[in-house]
């Protein structure tokens, strides 16, 4: 069964929705943030990403920027930017980037059926990114950023989210990007019947994308004794996953041993199978673009050079990983490996094109976008999918929903 419980949002007025909403908080760096921020008080930035409020070059993971957080927050408060609902309710929030639309729920996830592993993870955390959202949250008293969170789609749940926007949305607004954001307060009885209707019909949850949110809400809540309370859930939003768009997430290497990229291309194409291309984008799973020497080029993986049927060797990062990051780099460890960068697919491939011209990268990876069943499919079998592998678009706005404790 899902368990998930509505909950009384510290939410921005509908007049300040769009001048709030800001990007999540690991999308973006201290700079972009500053930037996006300029001239705006009221951005969540200022509490997501806290350190835009202090002197330039101030360590983002410093004692000062941790405590600036919660004084941000009671600032948006104090000022009415920040309101909180008088009675728990569950949201529906719908989002819409170009011809794609998504539309989850809003609600707290239980840290229990995390710990228990019936919310299914697919990704390894970092020590160092959980320790950084332990104490964001434990600062804060408060769970600021959802977390991201997909199932299996069912007709019921989407009948009854449909029931709840057909009233006119709280927040309506297309952010600075085209995307569009719309939210309604689900009233009345029906937050029952999502409620009853998720624990009958759903079996599992699985993490999206937020396993460092969710990993530390679960740290939090145990650090607090772990005994029931607003801290033994932590804030989703729920999309069922036929709804979910799932971008590349690209790679950028460096070599090591300073080779030429003629020298590249030969020991490429002894993997796979490569040829010049038209097209930068990969044809089909098992097919990679690759960028050397301002050239796209087609690879293809050999028939038999991997090991079909396992969820987790069959898919394209772990092939590009095991069959060419590894052997050919020398990137045993790609998430902490200094000669690797990783570019979402939001960027495309001219984002690939402009890291290399400019030298970040001798060669860039066009991967394939990894499907949600083959998501689905590694979390059912309670293996990991190596980092970065899933780039999901469009990202949840932060700032439009926080859950205190």
């Amino acid at each position: 069964m899902a368990e998930l419980a509505p909950f009384r949002a510290l939410r921005p007025p509908r007049a300040l929705a769009a001048r709030v909403a800001s990007p999540p908080y690991d999308v973006v760096s201290t700079e972009e943030a500053r930037a996006l921020a300029a001239g705006n008080a009221d951005s969540y930035l200022r509490v997501s990403r806290p350190e835009i409020d202090l002197p330039a070059g101030t360590d983002e993971h410093a004692d000062a920027v941790y405590a600036q957080g919660p004084r941000n927050l009671a600032d948006l408060v104090a000022r009415g930017v920040l309101l909180a609902d008088a009675e728990p309710h569950f949201y529906v929030y719908a989002q819409r980037m170009g011809s794609h639309r998504q539309v989850g729920l809003v609600a707290c996830a239980s840290v229990a059926e995390y710990v228990d592993d019936r919310i299914k993870k697919h990704e390894k955390t970092r020590a160092d990114k959980e320790d950084d959202r332990v104490r964001h949250i434990t600062e804060l008293a408060a769970h600021d950023e959802p977390v991201f969170l997909t199932y299996r789609a069912v007709g019921a749940i989407d009948a009854l989210v449909a029931r709840a926007m057909q009233g006119e949305p709280e927040y309506d607004f297309a952010a600075a990007d085209g995307v569009e954001h719309r939210l309604w307060v689900v009233q009345g009885a029906l937050g029952g019947e999502l409620a009853a209707t998720f624990a009958r019909q759903v079996p599992a949850l699985y993490v999206a994308d937020g396993h460092h949110r969710s990993a530390a809400a679960a740290r939090v809540h145990a650090s607090l004794g772990g005994a029931p309370g607003e801290h033994g859930v932590f804030l989703a939003v729920v999309f069922p996953h036929d709804q979910m768009q799932i971008l590349s997430y690209n790679r950028l290497v460096r070599d090591r041993q300073g080779r030429s990229p003629a020298a590249l291309l030969a020991e490429l194409s002894r993997v796979w199978e490569v040829e010049p291309a038209a097209r930068p984008e990969p044809e089909s799973v098992h097919s990679f673009g690759l960028y050397l020497d301002r050239k796209w080029y087609r690879a293809r993986v050999r028939p038999g050079s991997f090991t079909e049927g396992d969820p987790v060797a069959a898919l394209d990062c772990s092939i590009c990983q095991d069959q060419v990051l590894a052997p050919l780099f020398g990137i045993d460890d790609p998430r902490r490996d200094k000669f690797i960068d990783f570019i979402g697919g939001i960027h495309g491939a001219r984002g690939i094109e402009a890291r290399v011209d400019r030298g970040d990268a001798v060669l860039g990876i066009y991967l394939h976008p990894t499907s949600i069943d083959s998501l689905m499919a590694v979390s059912d079998a309670g293996r990991l999918m190596p980092p970065k592998s899933t780039w999901f678009e469009p990202k949840l706005r932060s700032g439009l929903f926080v859950h205190r404790f």
